[in-house]
């Protein structure tokens, strides 16, 4: 009898040991991709049984919570979708997170561990904090103001303070209304489906990730190459430039929409945005010089972190003679975002400095205590303070005596630069207008905005359409909406 009780004692033993150890093997080994499993619904419900902390943007609140009584108890909701989509992203039950609902995600949540006031006792207890809050830079007033510029055109605006590289504004047009799918129910999936199926692709962030050729907006960075690698010295100088200009090594005669641009000096070619100078100013200047000064504006590199990942703009760096003079007016291969034209503003009114964008301020727990501050930080130095101190004087002449009229605002200084892109085969689809600038009030010793706008579908005989016309107007919206005080 005691034997068998022995024996028995023993068996319970041994399958105890096992129990023990098959939940270690799930507790510890297994945990990670049983939590990834996306069968697993315990992890979603979780995530969404408590309302998740709001973005802000200055004083407005840009997001809420809604409880809806369902297993995935609370569903994201926005208070200015459409306006606010390029900044906010989405947070969906169903199609996961972007732009700072995805890098704010932890926050956001209240799985952040900088949001327990104990994090040692909070692991042990796996207690979660309430969902903290994400503030980002742009200004309500300025987003507001170039989401209604645009008025619907397909195209975007991306704004910065120049000095921090604060994003004051980003538009992208068409937008979508991210609540319209953050359920997890057929009516959300079936949004989902008409967005992602939308020809006028509503869900791409043209202000971030969409490239376009920058045509004469580019001339900036010719100028800056010009000046810097001294082929100019003197702005005021005729320069030896024929008009028409025939592309090395081809038949091609490159022409101009103005009349004035044979030998015009550097200043009133970028007035007139004459082809011929800037074609051939970019030959002059050299394939290796040319790429050295668009690198350093921030071209040919991964995009900025902001913190979601911005899409590169590209200056090839490989061209014969033909190839190099069309890349220095814009055209060929030459690419850009919204932002990264931004950017090329914002670096010469800032004495040549390029400045890293950010769209993040701070992030705090749910009481408004701070765990995290965006610093400032200089990525580049695009050109010496003397070269960016040209350029503004430069731009200046485009808004006061050039094609970028349509941007003067009493008591401004604003200094831009039109563009009309060519695009598609045979340049027959409807050229791209643009205009980037930045402004101060007179007087001021800093620029508080630099601007970029791309309007793809001007409404407009594609003879009409330019960047003076059609994106300058947009650019001077954001400029006064942020010197009011927006």
């Amino acid at each position: 009898m005691i034997r068998c009780v022995r024996h028995v004692t023993v068996f319970c033993a041994l399958l105890l040991a096992a129990l023990l150890v098959n939940a270690d093997r799930v507790q510890f080994v297994q945990a990670p991709s049983l939590a990834r499993n996306p069968a697993n619904r315990r992890s979603l419900i979780v995530r969404w049984d408590r309302p998740r902390g709001d973005i802000y943007a200055g004083p407005e609140r840009l997001t809420g919570s809604r409880d809806t009584g369902g297993r995935l108890r609370y569903r994201r909701t926005y208070t200015a979708g459409p306006r606010y989509a390029p900044v906010t992203g989405y947070a969906s039950q169903t199609f996961g997170t972007t732009l700072l609902e995805n890098a704010g995600d932890a926050v956001l949540s209240g799985t952040d561990p900088r949001l327990a006031p104990v994090p040692l006792w909070q692991a042990v207890t796996r207690a979660q904090a309430p969902g903290g809050r994400v503030r980002a830079t742009v200004s309500p007033a300025a987003q507001k103001a170039a989401f209604d510029a645009l008025g619907g055109r397909t195209g975007a605006v991306a704004a910065l303070e120049p000095a921090t590289g604060r994003i004051l504004a980003l538009v992208s047009s068409p937008s979508y209304d991210p609540g319209s799918f953050a359920g997890a129910g057929p009516a959300d999936v079936a949004a989902w489906r008409r967005l992602t199926a939308d020809p006028g692709r509503p869900l791409l962030n043209r202000a971030i990730r969409q490239t376009y050729p920058p045509g004469s907006a580019f001339k900036v960075v010719t100028a800056a190459a010009a000046l810097e690698s001294g082929k100019v010295t003197d702005p005021e100088a005729a320069t030896d430039s024929p008009d028409p200009y025939q592309l090395p090594g081809t038949t091609t005669r490159l022409a101009n929409e103005a009349d004035g641009c044979a030998d015009a000096s550097l200043r009133r070619a970028l007035e007139l945005s004459c082809n011929t100078v800037f074609a051939k100013l970019g030959v002059d200047v050299g394939l290796p010089a040319m790429v050295r000064t668009a690198e350093s504006f921030g071209f040919d590199a991964a995009g900025p972190a902001i913190p979601s990942r911005v899409t590169g703009s590209v200056f090839d760096t490989a061209m014969d003679g033909a190839q190099l003079a069309l890349s220095s007016v814009g055209q060929y291969d030459t690419r850009a975002t919204p932002l990264q034209m931004a950017m090329v503003a914002a670096a010469v009114a800032n004495g040549g400095v390029v400045m890293a964008p950010y769209l993040i301020d701070q992030e705090t727990d749910a009481h408004g205590s701070v765990v995290a501050v965006t610093r400032p930080t200089v990525l580049h130095r695009a050109m010496s303070a003397r070269t960016a101190g040209l350029l503004q004087r430069m731009m200046l002449g485009v808004v006061t005596d050039g094609t970028g009229g349509n941007a003067a605002i009493p008591g401004v200084e604003v200094g831009g630069k039109t563009g009309t892109a060519q695009h598609g085969v045979g340049n027959t689809g409807t050229p791209y207008a643009w205009f980037i600038c930045w402004a101060r009030p007179k007087g001021a010793s800093a620029a508080p905005v630099a601007v970029a706008v791309v309007v793809e579908d001007a409404a407009a005989d594609r003879a009409d359409i330019s960047g003076g016309g059609n994106a300058a107007p947009v650019a001077k919206a954001v400029i006064s909406a942020v010197l009011g005080g927006g």
